[in-house]
């Protein structure tokens, strides 16, 4: 019970103090499962983080589903999905209920758009974080440039791109083993 509360607290704080939704509870996670707890190894955490990204969903919310089952099975999976999830809802149940009142205040469409730059540090930190462990050279790092340029310019569905790295992977691979044995 002792190990389920820990996760549960542990996705808990992560949730209830990130501001900018799931792509920025990542380094956070991160740190805190890999780092300080050391519940999973670096590589393992960036193989779940893949995963997540490429499944349906919230990437905050498929990540604790991934960590909670790793660490504990199902009921791993209730207490961090909980622990990762309550503190917003929560939050939103609040701000709602007083937001009516304060939409249109100027001091808070100040800290809002204060807020922003703080954002995106936050969701660019486990980019880096990955380019930095895949270790990319001359010969790979086009394929992500690549791959962001068509997302964000021609609207390629990610879903797609995905699909064709998991084939090209596979061949790249069965390739290599083919050379080995030759």
């Amino acid at each position: 019970m002792k190990k389920y509360l820990e996760m549960f607290l542990s996705f808990f704080r992560i949730g209830a103090f990130t501001i900018g939704g799931g792509y920025a509870m990542l380094p956070l996670i991160e740190k805190e499962i890999v780092d300080k707890k050391k519940w999973i190894e670096r590589n393992e955490y960036l193989d779940m983080l893949a995963l997540a990204q490429s499944s349906p969903g919230p990437v905050a919310v498929n990540t604790s589903v991934f960590v909670g089952y790793k660490i504990a099975g199902m009921p791993g999976v209730v207490a961090t999905v909980l622990g990762s999830v309550l503190p917003s809802f929560l939050i939103i149940l609040i701000i709602a209920s007083i937001f009516v009142g304060i939409k249109d205040s100027v001091v808070v469409e100040r800290v809002f758009k204060g807020i922003r730059p703080a954002v995106v540090a936050l969701i660019a930190a486990p980019v880096v974080r990955m380019v930095k462990s895949e270790k990319l050279n001359r010969k790979t790092i086009f394929i992500p440039i690549v791959v962001a340029l068509l997302v964000a310019f021609l609207d390629v569905t990610p879903v797609i791109l995905i699909m064709v790295a998991a084939v090209a992977g596979n061949l790249y691979k069965r390739e290599r083993k083919g050379e080995k044995h030759r």
